[in-house]
């Protein structure tokens, strides 16, 4: 599979099952710092029983997004956000790996908490 089918697909997957997110990195420090938001099509998903080892946690969820939405954002980090359904969530692990096909980043699976 090509970077550009794989990217295909995604787009695809995302678009007919996914919803709406926003991923949110703040800029600057107190209560009045500014929000940069980004939104984007994601598929939010639950861990099953037997994926609850070692940091993931009951009621954390696994999020996966293109990577050419959130361009303007990467690297993220474990600082930035993703609100789903109007609640902010904590990134608490990004895995740029396993949607990385000859090298190029085609998406990204988020394990957020909140």
């Amino acid at each position: 599979m090509t970077p550009d089918q794989a990217k295909s697909q995604l787009v695809s997957f995302l678009r007919e099952i996914g919803e709406d997110v926003t991923v949110r990195r703040y800029v600057g420090a107190g209560p009045d710092r500014a929000a940069q938001d980004v939104a984007t099509r994601a598929r939010v998903m639950g861990y099953q029983p037997k994926d609850l080892i070692g940091s993931i946690a009951q009621g954390d969820r696994r999020v996966i997004v293109l990577a050419d939405d959130v361009a303007v954002l990467l690297p993220l980090t474990v600082s930035d956000k993703v609100v789903i359904r109007d609640r902010e969530c904590a990134i608490k692990a990004i895995d740029d790996n396993t949607r990385r096909i000859a090298g190029i980043l085609i998406g990204l699976d988020l394990q957020v908490a909140g």
